[in-house]
């Protein structure tokens, strides 16, 4: 585990709307003069690609912010989150900064681009 924990004050799901995960790509394709690719496994692990949405109220925007900002470092650092799929406590890092996308009021929708690290 990372010893960076995702906030409390933040929501501790994802929006089950739009979530998409991709496993890694552990295979090694080569293209063949004639015939078929040739396959082989080339790792026998790697990071999976976790794109979601949490919905933010009050506060909670400049919490997600300063948790990027700061506590990652620019979204260098890993730090540790329930799986959206799984359920289970996983190693995560952000791939792209969060945007935020206004809905009504004071509620926004944040997206998250994170890969699970092995």
């Amino acid at each position: 585990m990372s010893g960076i924990a995702w906030p409390v004050g933040l929501p501790q799901r994802m929006n089950a709307s739009g979530f998409t995960e991709t496993l890694p790509d552990l295979a090694l394709r080569t293209e063949m003069d004639a015939g078929p690719r040739k396959a082989r496994r080339r790792f026998t692990t790697g990071p999976s690609a976790i794109e979601g949405a949490v919905t933010l109220r009050a506060g909670q925007p400049a919490l997600l912010e300063a948790f990027y900002r700061d506590t990652t470092a620019g979204g260098t650092l890993p730090f540790d989150w329930t799986h959206p799929r799984t359920g289970t406590l996983k190693t995560f890092r952000f791939t792209a900064p969060p945007a935020f996308v206004p809905v009504a009021g004071d509620v926004w929708r944040a997206t998250l681009k994170l890969e699970v690290l092995p």
